[in-house]
C-alpha cells in the first residue's frame, strides 16, 4: 500500500499531541467490481445531452457508484466518514493512525492520501457598499463593453439553453434580488445544495459573495445588465465555510460530480487555494486534489472557469489553484482606469511553466449586492463575466466541445497571438464570434534593426496627444490598446520577461543585442497588430 503525504505541518509540529488525533485522509480502491449502473436514470438528461453532442461515454467507469462493501469496510474502522467520489473511487474520512494502518490492510484498498488541515480563501477582496456615481456607472457599462458584450446583446444572445453550476460561499438574499428576478421567475434556477451544511437547498446563507459573482454572470436590474448570460439556467452549489479544514477542496469535488449530474455545460468558481494550504511551486495543476478534480470536471465534458487569484501585491504572487490546472480557464483581472492588468491579479506562469491565466477581463465591477448595485473588486468577479460570455459563445456554437469553446475563448482574447503572465491572451472579444469577417490589421508598428540594436517604433499617426481628452479616447482603452506590449521568450518557449509600455513618441523601445542570445525571440503587440523578431 502506497501512502502519499501532503504538506501536513500541523501534524508535524504537534505529533506527540496528535498521534491519537483523527487526520483527513482519502483512501482509494482498487476496482469497482460488482457494480451496476444505469447512465439514462443516473444523468440529469441535459447531462446525457452534454456527453452525446462532444462524444464522451455515458458508461464510464469513472462514473459508476463505489462498491458499498469496500465503503462499509472502512466506515466499520473509521467514526467519520465523509464523502464518497465515483470520478476517484475514494472515500474522504478522519482517520487516527491505529485506523489508517487498519484501512491499509483491506486488500480493496490501493493507496491512502493524508491531507493537511489548514485553510483557504475566497479569491477576492472585501466589496464596499456604494452609490452608483457617473465613474461607476462607467464601470457597469464598460465590464460589458470591454468584452463588446453589446454584441451579443444586439444579436439577442443572452446565454439560452446554457446551464451554468456556480461554486462559491452562499447565495443570501438572492431570490429576493431584481437582478436574478426573471431567472427565478421562469424557472432557470434548476437545483441547489449546500455542500458544507448537508441541507439540500440551503445555499442561501452565508457571506453575499456568491449572489455578487452570480449577478456578474447573468444580473440585470431593469435597463441596468450587469452579466451577459441573463438567458442561462442555474445551479448553486455552497462550497466554503469560512475557516473549515479540509473540506473545501472536498466539497468542490462534490459539487462537480453533482454539476456533471444535473447536466452542466459551464463551472465557475472564484475560489482559490494558495498560501494556506501549498507553496508556490505546488502550483503545476497535478500536485492540489482540486486542480486534478477540476481537470476530471473538464474530461466530463464542462468547460470549467477559475479566477487567477489576488495575490499580485503580496509575497505569494503567482495564481492560486485549480487555477493552475491545465484545462482550467484561468481568469485575471484588469483595472478600468487603464485596460491592463489591475495590481492584486495574480501572475502566471504554473510551476511548470504554463501559461496563466489564459485571459482577463475587469476585476473592479459593479454587482448587485443585497442593498443594491454596489462596486467590488477581485478576480472573482472577472471569472463570472468571462463565464457568462462562454455561455453566449456556446449558446450560438451548440455542441461545441468544451476544451475546443476553451482555445476559441483564448484566440478571441484582445492581444491574441500575443501573451504575457499578466493579461494571458487578453480580454475576449465578441466580434471574434459574432463577426466571422476577419478584418486585414495594418501594421502599427516596425521593429528596426541596427548593428548594435534592435527598436521598436510605432507608426506617428498613431502616437495620442498628451493633451487629448477622454471623451476623444477610442473604446479600445478599455482593453488597454493604447499601451505597447512586449516580451523576451526563450528557446523553450517561456517568457523570461514582459513589459507594457505607455506610448508617447515613435521609437519606444531600444533594446541592445548584447543583452540577447541567439535562439531568444522578441514578441510586441500594439493596437491590435503582433509581430515577433528571432535575436
Amino acid at each position: 500500500m502506497k501512502s502519499v503525504y501532503f504538506l501536513f505541518f500541523l501534524w508535524l509540529l504537534a505529533a506527540p499531541t496528535l498521534i491519537k488525533a483523527q487526520q483527513p485522509c482519502w483512501v482509494y480502491f482498487t476496482d469497482k467490481k460488482g457494480i451496476s449502473f444505469e447512465p439514462k436514470k443516473y444523468f440529469d438528461p441535459k447531462a446525457i445531452e452534454r456527453r452525446e453532442l462532444q462524444g464522451i461515454p455515458l458508461n464510464d467507469p469513472t462514473d459508476w457508484p463505489l462498491n458499498e462493501q469496500y465503503v462499509s469496510g472502512v466506515a466499520s474502522i473509521t467514526d467519520s466518514t465523509l464523502f464518497s467520489s465515483r470520478w476517484f473511487n475514494a472515500v474522504a474520512v478522519y482517520a487516527t493512525d491505529d485506523q489508517l494502518d487498519r484501512i491499509s490492510r483491506l486488500p480493496y484498498v490501493s493507496e491512502i492520501e493524508k491531507v493537511e488541515l489548514l485553510t483557504s480563501a475566497v479569491a477576492s477582496l472585501n466589496d464596499f457598499d456604494t452609490t452608483l456615481s457617473e465613474d461607476n456607472e462607467e464601470i457597469l457599462k464598460n465590464q460589458i463593453k470591454s468584452l463588446q458584450g453589446d454584441l451579443f446583446i444586439k444579436a439577442g444572445i443572452n446565454g439560452k439553453g446554457v446551464r451554468i453550476a456556480i461554486f462559491d460561499v452562499g447565495f443570501p438574499g438572492s431570490r429576493e434580488n431584481p437582478a436574478f428576478a426573471q431567472i427565478i421567475s421562469e424557472g432557470r434556477l434548476i437545483a441547489t445544495h449546500d455542500f458544507t451544511k448537508r441541507k439540500g437547498d440551503n445555499v442561501f446563507w452565508g457571506k453575499s459573495h456568491g449572489t455578487n459573482v452570480w449577478s456578474c454572470i447573468a444580473g440585470k436590474v431593469g435597463d441596468k445588465q450587469i452579466g451577459l448570460a441573463t438567458g442561462a439556467e442555474f445551479l448553486l452549489a455552497k462550497t466554503e465555510v469560512n475557516r473549515e479544514p479540509f473540506s473545501e477542496e472536498l466539497h468542490w469535488l462534490a459539487a462537480a460530480e453533482w454539476a456533471d449530474k444535473n447536466g452542466a455545460d459551464i463551472i465557475n468558481s472564484s475560489l482559490g487555494y494558495t498560501k494556506d494550504r501549498y507553496f508556490p511551486w505546488s502550483m503545476d495543476g497535478k500536485t492540489s486534489f482540486v486542480a486534478r478534480a477540476a481537470n476530471m470536471a473538464a474530461r466530463k465534458g464542462m468547460l470549467v472557469v477559475n479566477a487567477a487569484g489576488n495575490e499580485g501585491t503580496d509575497s505569494w504572487h503567482v495564481i492560486g489553484t485549480p487555477a493552475d490546472a491545465d484545462s482550467v480557464l484561468s481568469i485575471g483581472g484588469i483595472n478600468p482606469e487603464t485596460g491592463i492588468h489591475t495590481g492584486f491579479s495574480s501572475y502566471g506562469p504554473t510551476a511548470d511553466k504554463r501559461m496563466k491565466p489564459n485571459v482577463c477581463a475587469y476585476g473592479h465591477v459593479v454587482v448587485s449586492g443585497s442593498g443594491g448595485l454596489v462596486t467590488s473588486q477581485g478576480t472573482s468577479f472577472a471569472s463570472p463575466l468571462v463565464a457568462g460570455f462562454a455561455a453566449c459563445v456556446l449558446q450560438v456554437n451548440k455542441g461545441m466541445k468544451n476544451m475546443v469553446l476553451f482555445h476559441e475563448i483564448e484566440k478571441s482574447g484582445s492581444l491574441f497571438p500575443y501573451f504575457d503572465y499578466a493579461h494571458g491572451f487578453g480580454v475576449p472579444q465578441a466580434a471574434y464570434f459574432v463577426s466571422r469577417d476577419k478584418k486585414f490589421i495594418e501594421p502599427t508598428f516596425t521593429i528596426v534593426e541596427t548593428t548594435d540594436s534592435v527598436n521598436i517604433v510605432v507608426r506617428k499617426d498613431l502616437i495620442r496627444k498628451a493633451d487629448e481628452t477622454a471623451e476623444d479616447s477610442h473604446d479600445n482603452d478599455l482593453i488597454g490598446e493604447k499601451y505597447l506590449y512586449y516580451n523576451i521568450m526563450n528557446s523553450k518557449g517561456v517568457l523570461d520577461s514582459y513589459y507594457v509600455v505607455k506610448v508617447s513618441e515613435p521609437n519606444v523601445v531600444n533594446l541592445m543585442r548584447s543583452n540577447y542570445t541567439s535562439g531568444e525571440t522578441l514578441n510586441v503587440h500594439y493596437q491590435g497588430y503582433t509581430l515577433s523578431y528571432k535575436f
